[in-house]
């Protein structure tokens, strides 16, 4: 089980008119948009990616909103682990449960969340909260995510894990959130 005190929340890559073209892009950035905000009722820090925003563009504003005091890691490297500047900031978080999310699962998830569970992190793949471009790709990602050692869980799932108990103000704020 995951707790607040161990745990980090990733968000990939959700840039530009992609977003907009991944199977269910609505559903993704709802449920992202819930995590953000829950992972701040508790505590639990994130680290968001862009790639080659240049060229992609930048975070969609509905979370870029949410996300306000945190700076984008800025990568050209299809996985996370590629950017040095990444992987500072994640060791330095001192966590073991690393949260994934974002897009495109068959690419940049996908290779990703390898490299994580290679340095020995726990991987919790959100499986509401990532896409690709076809519903087959994001599939296939799920799938390969899921074999090479990441847990499967959902955006419910895992607020409702790291929250633990049906009472007090972090319940009240969160039930509001799940509710949206």
């Amino acid at each position: 089980m995951i707790t607040p005190q161990d745990t980090v929340l990733l968000i990939i890559d959700v840039q530009g008119k992609l977003a907009e073209m991944v199977y269910d892009s609505d559903t993704v950035q709802k449920n992202i948009s819930k995590l953000i905000r829950a992972c701040g009722v508790l505590n639990v820090p994130l680290l968001y990616t862009e790639q080659y925003p240049k060229g992609l563009g930048h975070t969609v504003s509905v979370l870029d909103e949410l996300l306000f005091n945190e700076e984008p890691l800025e990568k050209i490297t299809f996985s996370c682990c590629g950017e040095e500047r990444f992987m500072e900031k994640l060791r330095g978080l001192n966590k073991n449960n690393v949260l994934v999310s974002g897009m495109e699962t068959h690419v940049c998830v996908y290779q990703t969340a390898n490299e994580l569970i290679d340095y020995g992190y726990n991987v919790h793949l959100l499986t509401d909260a990532v896409s690709s471009r076809t519903s087959e790709n994001r599939d296939l990602g799920i799938h390969c995510i899921e074999k090479a050692g990441a847990m499967l869980t959902s955006t419910e799932m895992v607020i409702f894990e790291l929250l633990r108990i049906a009472q007090g103000e972090e319940f009240k704020a969160i039930s509001r959130i799940i509710k949206e």
